[in-house]
């Protein structure tokens, strides 16, 4: 999907967002690599990055600080989640 389709959004937006439908989005191959590098970004030194995702009325990008990954989710600042399933890329 072209990055013109992402639509930008305010990071305090996302916590608004519903996540229910099943996505089968096509993700970037190292999309792992690109959030475990995102959140050492986050922590050691508060960098913002790009994170382009889906949710349940379509494709969104948010700039923001990712403060942890697990298995199966993000964690924003907040304490605001985003399924990983959802996501797309990730851009420094």
């Amino acid at each position: 999907m072209e990055i013109s389709a992402y639509k930008t959004i305010e990071k305090e937006e996302v916590s608004k967002m519903s996540f229910h439908n099943e996505m089968n989005v096509e993700q970037h191959e190292e999309l792992r690599q690109q959030l475990e590098q995102a959140t050492r970004l986050g922590n050691g030194y508060h960098s913002k990055v790009s994170i382009y995702f889906h949710d349940d009325e379509g494709p969104k990008r948010v700039e923001t600080t990712i403060w942890a990954t697990g298995a199966k989710y993000i964690c924003l600042k907040g304490g605001v989640w985003i399924p990983i399933d959802h996501i797309v890329e990730v851009k420094f």
